[in-house]
């Protein structure tokens, strides 16, 4: 059994450097159906790592906390940012192709959105933690959306979002491949289809 020092030790953030191929995101549009796709390729046996600002938006509700969307938007920030470190450094550990529901890009992306200024270090963050260069893009899909406790804005306000989501992953050198508006089994497998037409898939 390892003692805590030594677990300690296997939590190396630089563990990511080199495996950027590995770390596969979905983004996209509020609502568009990124939460279901990645519970299927969940039961498809891939690793997948939930959406970080609704981990960091249940637990601060959970606890009267005000780094939510609506309040504290850089602490907000600063800490989805480092819940995604954290998934991804993970991830590395266990290297093998990984699915992400958002990433480091979009965190950046709604500080932009809100014309807040960006940290060196969420810059550092956003270049020494790399994903994939292709990104699973869901369009906006009104049909699916709707509101609950963790989203609250509106849809018009995900459209203006959206927006400015695909310009800052662009500008980071990501392609974006948009996700069809298919059911989930046939989204999972474009998705699959796409990785492994591109030589890029391992199967879990």
């Amino acid at each position: 059994m390892l003692g805590g020092n030594e677990t300690e030790a296997l939590y190396q953030p630089s563990l990511v450097h080199g495996r950027a191929g590995k770390f596969v995101v979905l983004s996209g549009c509020s609502g568009g159906g990124k939460s279901a796709l990645l519970a299927e390729l969940g039961r498809r046996g891939f690793p997948i790592y939930e959406e970080p600002g609704r981990q960091v938006v249940k637990e601060q509700l959970y606890i009267g906390g005000d780094a939510v969307p609506w309040g504290n938007v850089s602490e907000f920030v600063e800490l989805t940012i480092s819940r995604s470190m954290h998934h991804m450094v993970t991830a590395a550990r266990r290297d093998r192709l990984s699915f992400f529901d958002r990433g480091i890009i979009d965190q950046v992306s709604g500080l932009e959105h809100l014309k807040l200024p960006i940290a060196a270090h969420l810059s550092a963050a956003v270049r020494r933690f790399r994903y994939h260069g292709k990104v699973f893009m869901m369009p906006p899909w009104p049909e699916i959306f709707s509101n609950d406790d963790e989203r609250k804005h509106s849809f018009e306000d995900a459209l203006s979002s959206y927006a400015t989501l695909l310009r800052t992953y662009e500008r980071f050198g990501y392609q974006i491949v948009l996700v069809p508006k298919l059911d989930v089994s046939a989204r999972a497998d474009f998705v699959v289809s796409h990785l492994k037409e591109s030589q890029e898939l391992r199967q879990p």
